[in-house]
């Protein structure tokens, strides 16, 4: 069957984004064939719960929309790797809510000399969409403060927000007094920062056209829970998903799910919680109704691009898993288009695999070891398809140096099928299954893919590879 390749977005350039920004490499747990997943579905945040999804700015013409911008000006990839402006529970929660952000490189001379930010330190200018400046944060001592840019972003929406409330105030005193003129007047200023305060701009189109006048068409309102960014709640929150991702790293699966719950229960509002949570329920415990739940709240509330590109391929993965191959993958397209993850490269080589399109499978291999060629994962699932390139002694020498990575046993198991060895390939899938792996509703979906993964074909006929997968023949939590 034929379908069409996605076209993938700034590609490029969120790939240079993330090679400014590399931490440690942190090796994913397997999930089947693709690979990866948990732990909020990203491994270039290394130990970061609240990674800020800055967009890459390689030219003006790259800025990220939002009715205020941050552009951060780092003065190289190592100053910006030990920035504190990496981590933002504000920043992160505010770009989902028309806010941009935007990673400056020192090669965009035409942006640093519009903003005046010196080429030998860091700094971070907040301006309108207009590209009037709000304010500047410089640095001390090499390093830029990210709490000093929070103050600023915080303390322009809290003066936006009574500007507006005073403006709604005396708009309906006119519409009142039946100066509908200058009622729609300012009812029109307030709809104008309506992405910022949407509940407002509302409230000020369904006046005018009350009134009979042109009122722009907005988008839906969230009715849900706002983002809790007091001072107090954000540091207890922080604190809970740190050690909510120190235990899903450890392997201590309910203390990881009791925390996140716990920060979910403090804070309803933030996608950041939820995504964690879900992805927690979609790869490791199994719970796909749970997960795909959250994920689809995650869609339907404003939320930063990394969480809805976590939630739209967590949703891809479980469609396709559940014989939606059409809406997976471009449950899949859209993930990229919102955030690409070296997760969404890997299981759209696996797709396309699977749909005897060997070429463009490693094109999405290459596509993950071009976002973070240093991901130990990333290089054990690209030699799983060395060997069908005629690299086997690459790719065996790559499974024996990572032999004992537990999360990898999937696709180390891949490797030695493919070269033919029998009892390594059972050895390896039976630590996955039953060392790794901690629920049956995962175990069997797992063992329902092995099936089906043409890498083990010549093991499909083989008793020995049944009974070793025979959970697949149960139907647990399905999706």
């Amino acid at each position: 069957m034929r379908r069409r390749s996605p076209e993938i977005a700034r590609q490029t350039v969120v790939a240079v984004l993330i090679g400014w920004m590399l931490v440690a490499p942190t090796v994913h747990a397997t999930c089947g064939g693709g690979g990866g997943g948990g732990m909020g579905g990203i491994a270039s945040g290394g130990a970061a719960t609240y990674f800020v999804p800055w967009e890459f700015v390689p030219d003006t013409e790259s800025a990220p929309p939002g009715d205020i911008i941050v552009f951060w000006f780092p003065t190289g990839p190592e100053n910006a790797e030990k920035s504190s402006m990496r981590e933002s529970r504000e920043l992160v929660n505010w770009s989902g809510q028309c806010v941009g952000v935007g990673l400056v490189p020192d090669s965009n001379s035409d942006l640093r000399s519009r903003f005046e930010a010196p080429s030998d330190e860091p700094t971070a200018v907040i301006v309108t969409r207009d590209g009037d400046v709000l304010g500047r944060v410089g640095a001390t001592k090499g390093r830029i403060r990210v709490s000093q840019v929070e103050k600023l972003v915080g303390n322009e929406l809290s003066a936006r927000n009574r500007t507006l409330k005073e403006l709604l105030k005396n708009a309906k005193l006119h519409q009142k007094e039946g100066d509908e003129d200058n009622a729609a007047r300012l009812y029109g200023l307030i709809t104008e920062d309506s992405c910022l305060f949407p509940s407002m701009g509302k409230k000020a189109a369904k006046a005018l056209k009350k009134m009979g006048r042109s009122a722009p068409q907005l988008a839906e309102i969230w009715e849900g829970p706002s983002p809790d960014l007091r001072e107090e709640t954000t540091t207890l929150i922080v604190s809970l998903m740190e050690r909510g991702l120190a235990a899903e790293r450890s392997e201590n699966l309910a203390e990881a799910q009791h925390l996140y719950e716990k920060a979910n229960a403090l804070d309803p509002g933030d996608p950041v919680v939820l995504r964690f949570l879900g992805e927690l329920h979609r790869h490791h415990t199994g719970d796909w109704v749970e997960a795909a739940r959250i994920f689809e709240q995650i869609l339907e509330m404003p939320a930063d691009r990394l969480s809805r590109a976590v939630a739209l391929h967590g949703l891809g993965k479980m469609t396709i898993h559940g014989g939606g191959f059409d809406r997976g993958l471009q449950l899949f397209e859209a993930s990229l288009r919102e955030y690409p993850l070296s997760l969404t490269y890997r299981n759209l080589a696996v797709y396309w695999n699977t749909e005897d399109d060997h070429e463009k499978a490693y094109a999405y291999v290459r596509n993950a070891l071009e976002l973070e060629p240093e991901e130990v994962y990333n290089q054990i699932f690209a030699a799983t398809y060395l060997v069908e390139l005629g690299r086997p002694a690459e790719a065996i020498e790559i499974a024996k140096r990572h032999e004992g990575v537990l999360a990898a046993s999937y696709n180390l198991a891949a490797i030695y099928a493919q070269l033919g060895d029998r009892a390594k390939t059972f050895e390896l899938l039976r630590r996955h299954f039953y060392e790794y792996e901690r629920y049956d509703a995962v175990r069997a979906k797992e063992m329902r893919e092995a099936r089906e993964d043409i890498v083990f074909a010549d093991f499909h006929a083989d008793p020995d590879f049944a009974a070793l997968t025979s959970l697949a023949d149960v139907d647990l939590h399905s999706y």
